[in-house]
């Protein structure tokens, strides 16, 4: 036995044929399709409906060729060949639709797996995002809080501004009291220096 080298165990061997000639698959698959497409359509059994009838008429009417007598054998074989080429060209029609079914069924189960794992991530980022914002503050919540410190900051500013009007009203008081104690020695002074030799010249 001849060796040979397989890529994959689970593959059969299958011997080489030798091809006489080579036959695009493509090109007879799309001509099957025409052929089969033509075959469904109401033009094939409008023109095959006229043929049989002229057939039939010309060799029963009386004419004076008549190719094709009753009971119409050579039409009988020309309808089993036609019936014989009909059945694989179709098949091959079908063989190609079932292709592209199985592509296009690859290609839909590719689409919804890269759907799903878009729509998992999504979910992913929807579900980290509620967390984040649930941990964040809230709009209502740094309001009142903004208004509770402008309150303590106008509350400080007020007591600051008592303070320092405190603080003036003290400083104008001492001043005052500095004035007074500084005018009462003078004035003593004054009065004590009137001695009776003084109030004899008066």
């Amino acid at each position: 036995m001849a060796d040979y080298n397989r890529s994959e165990l689970d593959t059969p061997y299958l011997k080489k044929r030798r091809k006489f000639f080579k036959i695009d698959d493509d090109t007879v698959g799309a001509y099957a399709e025409k052929v089969a497409r033509f075959f469904g359509t109401g033009s094939y059994l409008m023109w095959q409906t006229v043929f049989v009838t002229v057939w039939i008429l010309l060799n029963v009417g009386g004419w004076w060729f008549s190719w094709d007598e009753y009971p119409f054998i050579l039409l009988n074989l020309a309808f089993s060949t036609q019936a014989a080429y009909a059945a694989p060209l179709i098949l091959l029609a079908q063989n190609r639709q079932e292709d592209r079914d199985r592509i296009s069924l690859n290609e839909d189960r590719r689409r919804a797996l890269e759907t799903k794992a878009d729509t998992e991530f999504i979910t992913r980022e929807l579900a980290g995002l509620r967390l984040a914002v649930g941990e964040m503050v809230s709009r209502d919540y740094l309001r009142h809080e903004l208004e509770d410190l402008q309150n303590m900051l106008e509350r400080i500013e007020a007591k600051l501004d008592d303070e320092a009007a405190a603080r003036i009203a003290l400083q104008h008081e001492l001043h005052d009291r500095g004035i007074q104690e500084l005018s009462d020695p003078i004035q003593g002074d004054v009065v004590g220096n009137d001695s009776p030799d003084t109030k004899k010249k008066k």
